[in-house]
């Protein structure tokens, strides 16, 4: 028979071709992220900060800009509220994951204060941890669980939020409509919804309400702008712009509008296709400590 013996094997050549390897890997992500990020700069440039469609001073798109928003969300919302004001500078937002990257993180760097409701546990987690200063002061409140037309306003009343909040955003991914639809007890100055651009003006599509669905990566989620244009009339609301990206519409009280914003206040004026190629972060990946 044969003895069995272990030869050594010098592994080291394998560790410097695989670190030059991953060090080429990262050259080349990196590149292809900064190569993205011009493109999507030299298109923003193009086609909306220097688009005549978009000068109108009354137009929100001219003002986007991302600090923690998925796009120019934020510098619209800032945009809005230097011309309705603020009251209680209270926000309400759900759909928040992990809280880097949603629609009122930004407001939390001013003097904001408000609630989030989030279905991941492990998400919660995170925000505790990064926002572990406001919400000991009580400038936040975090709510696990898992949203739906019966529960939504007990949520609210658990933080006692104010019947009047200056902000609410709705970013669930799937029964955003019914859930804003249930929401009757109080009444926000401003909504933002994440609208399906799929469908363009003139189509009136809603997703079928099931309490336990959740997103399941298709076109199939959520509701076309005509439908949420028309559930804002009924609520009271006016349609006052959409972001470039074609993710988000914004809605103000009709009592707030005045001659603020540009009219007429239509889906066919406001809708924006969906853009979502336009993602990108600039500057330092995204750290937070509230």
């Amino acid at each position: 028979m044969f003895s069995k013996k272990r030869v050594p094997i010098d592994i080291g050549p394998l560790n410097d071709t695989f670190e030059k390897l991953t060090k080429k890997l990262d050259q080349l992500v990196s590149g292809k992220n900064a190569s993205h990020q011009m493109e999507v700069d030299r298109y923003l440039h193009e086609f909306l900060y220097n688009n005549p469609k978009y000068q109108n001073n009354k137009r929100l798109n001219r003002f986007e800009h991302q600090v923690f928003s998925q796009f120019g969300e934020d510098g619209i919302i800032n945009e809005i509220f230097n011309r309705v004001s603020t009251t209680n500078k209270y926000f309400i937002e759900f759909g928040v994951e992990n809280g880097t990257e949603c629609n009122t993180t930004n407001l939390l760097f001013g003097d904001w204060q408000g609630l989030w409701i989030e279905g991941n546990r492990e998400h919660c987690e995170s925000i505790r941890q990064q926002f572990s200063n406001v919400i000991r002061k009580g400038r936040l409140v975090v709510s696990n669980g898992f949203i739906n037309t019966d529960n939504i306003e007990k949520f609210f009343e658990q933080a006692n939020t104010p019947i009047e909040p200056d902000l609410l955003s709705i970013d669930i991914d799937r029964n955003d409509y019914h859930v804003w639809k249930a929401i009757r007890n109080y009444r926000p100055r401003v909504v933002i919804i994440e609208y399906n651009a799929v469908f363009r003006p003139g189509c009136h599509f809603v997703v079928d309400y099931d309490a336990g669905a959740v997103w399941d990566g298709s076109s199939n989620f959520g509701a076309s702008l005509d439908a949420y244009y028309q559930l804002g009339l009924e609520k009271g609301y006016k349609l006052v712009g959409c972001s470039f990206s074609g993710v988000n519409a914004f809605f103000v009280r009709e009592d707030l509008t005045g001659d603020h914003f540009e009219n007429p206040f239509t889906p066919v004026l406001h809708y924006e296709p969906p853009r979502y190629f336009l993602y990108k972060k600039d500057g330092h990946y995204r750290k937070i400590q509230l």
